[in-house]
């Protein structure tokens, strides 16, 4: 089972919208996870958040899901910069 880690920075004044669209993708992405995906701000820059997704069986499927998902919510309007995705395994 693999584990996603996507991070990057939320525009402060939309931050509100941003938690809306991003409570909704996590919602969309539940199904391809054996846990429930969670968004977490970074403690020095909380403008800074990571999307965790653990438990991924298919990696393939959850990567084009992701990617349809960030789409609909249109999540580019909220962030600064891009997106990043790292991907963990047990070793």
């Amino acid at each position: 089972m693999r584990a996603a880690y996507v991070y990057y920075r939320v525009d402060p004044a939309r931050a509100g919208e941003a938690d809306a669209r991003i409570s909704a993708l996590l919602n969309a992405m539940t199904p391809y996870c054996a846990f429930a995906p969670r968004c977490m701000a970074r403690c020095d820059d909380p403008q800074t958040w990571m999307e965790i997704y653990e438990g991924i069986a298919d990696w393939a499927a959850f990567l084009d899901a992701l990617d349809t998902q960030v789409n609909a919510r249109h999540l580019d309007a909220c962030i600064t910069g891009e997106r990043h995705l790292e991907c963990f395994q047990m070793p």
